[in-house]
């Protein structure tokens, strides 16, 4: 069982750097486009980076609770059960928030025409990075918690 939980904790750092990696630039990616066709192609990107994400953030979460049932102690540790809770958040600011923030800025770009940078995408843009800011945050706590184990 040794090798097992071994191998699980491996495809865990794996998954955390593959997944999560790629999410901490999401935001960053846009931010230098000056023309529509370079926020469309940004946005592109963003969602072919976005897979890895979903990918490794699936892996995340059933490594970390394959290695709670292996070791059922994790579940007693406040370390654990925190980064617990704060990925399930995480997870679900998908569909709950970043999703209809995302939602007007995909209908933007696909029915704007024009080269210019529309004022409303700016705005609709600082709203859905400063959700994203917040998903960030969360992700490096649970990657402090999972390294320091404080409690």
């Amino acid at each position: 069982m040794d090798t097992f939980y071994t191998i699980l904790v491996v495809i865990h750092i794996f998954s955390a750097i593959l997944g999560m990696g790629p999410g901490f630039v999401l935001t960053t990616i846009p931010k230098t486009a000056n023309t529509m066709k370079e926020v469309r192609h940004a946005y592109l990107i963003r969602h072919r980076l976005h897979i890895f994400v979903m990918i490794g953030g699936t892996l995340l979460l059933i490594t970390g609770l394959l290695m709670g049932f292996i070791n059922p102690g994790l579940f007693r540790a406040g370390w654990y059960v925190i980064s617990l809770v704060l990925f399930i958040l995480a997870l679900a600011m998908g569909p709950l928030v970043l999703s209809p923030c995302s939602r007007p800025i995909k209908e933007l770009l696909a029915n704007y025409q024009g080269e210019d940078v529309p004022k409303e995408y700016d705005r609709l843009a600082k709203v859905l990075f400063r959700y994203e800011y917040v998903e960030n945050f969360i992700f490096l706590i649970i990657i402090l918690l999972m390294i320091l184990k404080p409690f």
